[in-house]
């Protein structure tokens, strides 16, 4: 029986499940011994934890934003999740860097991963179906790689990849082509500035190459500091949280996007960059795009036509081509 001395029960819980499963453990020695079956299979259940939490995401943001406005919102998921992260980072021994250079980079890529992207998003969902928005929103590897291919040119352009970008651009235009020839609504400029927001978070990952040198968690904490630093004095500006009246859904929705389909969801995700590596932890992106729309449909009681339903398979099949590695040849022996 173990005893817990001189901490609270909380904090020793937390300390107990860190060692178990190896969650926090990101030494030289952790990674290079070989992964067993039993570590496999912790592996991709979290892979699939992960996929749950971030297709959740978008049903929390639909239902947050029912009563609480975007940014007021969006704030307060960065200040929550930053501080949660903030607390981690220091239960595990690191510190964040402290030189105005880092902070620096951490607020740029602030901008590029949560206070654009998630604002957009946000106000997006007051119109879109929380489904709509987890499959556009799901293209961001393939903008990552137009990126990439356009300006960085540090991967290899291949057919396979190329077929992937076509796929899933069909998607985009069939989800929101509908809209387009049916005139320039109020729901199309929703789901273009979801597209905007997932060139967003393409744009982060390319810029996040850069942090090669920080423990993963320090970048992302920072940037979710940052952002916050940027979104609560507007949010006290343009919407005088004060006055408000949300509901408790979306004060749930909030707690929930903030603590587990953010800071939980970047702790898993962390430990599969390690595990995996950053190739398998990607497969996320097409994992959650059904997961995603079933939460929608089950909780919010959302449908998709028949169009959106196509657009689906093409973003879901170009995802696939571009995360999926290609096996290569055994050599002969």
């Amino acid at each position: 029986m173990r005893r817990y001395d001189n901490s609270t029960v909380a904090e020793a819980f937390c300390r107990d499940l860190a060692y178990n499963s190896g969650l926090f453990d990101h030494s030289p020695k952790a990674s290079q011994r070989m992964p067993t079956r039993n570590d496999t299979t912790t592996d991709l259940a979290l892979l699939g934890v992960l996929a749950v939490l971030w297709g959740a995401s978008y049903t929390f943001i639909k239902i947050g934003v029912e009563t609480i406005p975007p940014i007021t919102f969006i704030a307060a998921r960065t200040l929550i999740a930053g501080a949660i992260l903030l607390a981690i980072i220091h239960w595990r021994g690191l510190a964040m860097p402290s030189d105005a250079a880092s902070w620096r980079r951490f607020a740029f890529q602030a901008c590029l991963n949560s206070v654009v992207p998630f604002t957009l998003i946000a106000a997006a969902e007051r119109s879109v179906d929380a489904g709509l928005a987890t499959i556009l929103n799901a293209t961001s590897p393939i903008f990552t790689f137009l990126l990439t291919a356009l300006i960085t040119r540090h991967e290899p352009v291949t057919l396979r990849k190329l077929v992937g970008v076509g796929a899933g651009i069909a998607g985009i235009c069939l989800i929101i082509g509908t809209e387009a020839l049916g005139g320039l609504g109020h729901e199309l400029w929703a789901q273009l500035a979801i597209v905007v927001a997932t060139i967003c978070y393409a744009g982060a990952a390319i810029f996040g190459r850069g942090f090669k040198g920080l423990d993963p968690m320090l970048p992302a904490a920072g940037s979710m500091l940052c952002g916050a630093v940027m979104l609560v004095p507007l949010s006290l500006v343009v919407d005088q949280p004060w006055t408000l009246t949300p509901s408790l859904a979306s004060i749930l929705a909030l707690l929930g996007l903030s603590v587990f389909s953010t800071a939980l969801a970047f702790v898993i995700y962390f430990r599969l960059i390690h595990t995996l590596g950053s190739v398998g932890t990607t497969s996320q992106a097409y994992l959650r795009v059904p997961i995603g729309v079933g939460i929608g449909a089950v909780f919010l009681g959302e449908t998709l036509g028949p169009t959106a339903w196509l657009g689906m398979a093409c973003v879901v099949a170009g995802v696939a081509a571009m995360t999926i590695p290609v096996r290569k040849p055994a050599l002969a022996r």
